[in-house]
């Protein structure tokens, strides 16, 4: 997978790593297609004054940032919200320096032939760990479409989410910079059979903090997020799940991709996840309730402990194949009530009607009432911690 560096000197080195986005695969969603004219596209929130350019000066926050707040849009800036490092435009030397040249060492992931990026591990001089994705050029041939593309994906910010807070663009660079998340992604704990058995009040941990990342997406954020699956689940140090911010949207060079533009999406957007929607085949494009079928889909991964491909998987869920669907290491940790509660959530999310599935209101509700139900201690659900409910 390429990185575009400029120089012989600034290429990192290809890496042939076959876990598609392991660890760090964490993308950003655009909102708009800047080249669409808002008059055409009720999609796109229209500016006041289309002399500001967010990519000229990275400390004037645009006229369209401001105004997103009628939309309930959330920016946040170094002001709004204590303890998040703010967004910012990063140059190539900082980033160079942060990742040791790029180096093998820094590694993380390869992502996927899509859009060609590799990531790397990075520390600024204050001591913040970051994660740095390289895009290939081809991904993002518009300097000034990147740039917008970043800026509203930095204006994201939720605890459940891993929150972007930096990009570059020099010389021809294509750089995103987020938080750093240590402790590999739900994928490698699904796969890789050298690590513990997670528990079941981990699952239901990951599970809820998803639900709630979503959640603000769709509610707070109008953003949707797609290609949902277990590599995009990553875990910060104190072992909390947290949802990619990396992937929400992809660039195409011939025609206008946006993702979040829901009255259409292009057959070359579509990627191999995404194909297992079935409004795909319908109406072919991707909606809000694609996400809850996705949510499904990691629900029930969590469920057998296990990525089922295919429509075997499905199958099971709706065919409420329950002994061979939950995962045998459990040992009975799960109560009868909770397994029955989320297998039926499982079914109801992949609804083959999308007008069938829960609201992602109605999924966290779910979890709400497993916790009212659960006899344990005063945290509501095993796994959770207090402050967190």
């Amino acid at each position: 997978m390429g990185c575009c560096f400029s120089t012989a000197a600034h290429q990192p080195k290809n890496h042939d790593s076959d876990n598609d986005e392991h660890n760090q695969d964490t993308n950003v969603n655009p909102a708009e297609d800047t080249n669409v004219n808002p008059a055409e596209d009720t999609n796109v929130i229209p500016t006041e004054d289309t002399n500001v350019n967010p990519a000229e000066d990275t400390n004037v926050i645009p006229t369209e940032v401001m105004a997103l707040s009628e939309y309930g849009w959330n920016y946040v800036t170094e002001q709004h919200q204590e303890g998040t490092t703010p967004f910012r435009q990063y140059t190539l030397q900082e980033l160079m320096a942060a990742t040791d040249g790029f180096s093998e060492q820094k590694f993380l992931s390869k992502g996927d032939g899509e859009i060609p990026n590799n990531t790397y591990s990075g520390l600024l001089p204050g001591g913040r760990q970051i994660a740095v994705k390289n895009f290939s050029l081809l991904a993002w041939p518009d300097e000034e479409q990147f740039k917008v593309m970043a800026i509203r994906g930095g204006r994201l910010r939720h605890r459940r989410l891993v929150n972007l807070i930096g990009y570059c663009c020099d010389d021809d660079e294509r750089l995103l910079v987020a938080e750093f998340m240590p402790n590999d992604s739900l994928a490698t704990y699904l796969s890789n059979p050298k690590k513990r058995t997670m528990e079941w009040s981990m699952r239901l941990r990951v599970a809820r903090y998803i639900a709630e990342a979503l959640e603000y997406c769709i509610n707070e954020a109008q953003t949707l997020y797609f290609d949902l699956n277990p590599n995009k689940v990553l875990f910060d140090e104190a072992d909390n799940p947290c949802l990619s911010c990396f992937g929400l949207a992809k660039n195409h060079m011939r025609r206008r991709c946006y993702r979040t533009n829901i009255s259409y999406t292009p057959p070359e957007c579509i990627t191999r996840i995404d194909r297992s929607l079935p409004e795909i085949h319908v109406v072919g494009m991707i909606i809000p309730e694609s996400m809850i079928y996705s949510f499904g889909i990691m629900l029930r991964d969590l469920l057998s402990g296990k990525q089922i491909l295919g429509i075997e998987a499905v199958r099971l869920i709706l065919g409420k194949k329950i002994p061979i669907i939950l995962d045998s290491r459990l040992n009975g940790e799960y109560s009868i009530e909770e397994e029955t509660a989320l297998v039926k959530l499982a079914h109801q999310c992949l609804e083959q009607s999308p007008t069938s599935r829960p609201t992602i209101t109605d999924v966290i509700a779910t979890f709400a009432q497993i916790q009212s139900n659960n006899a344990g201690p005063s945290n509501s659900m095993p796994g959770i911690d207090e402050q967190d409910t």
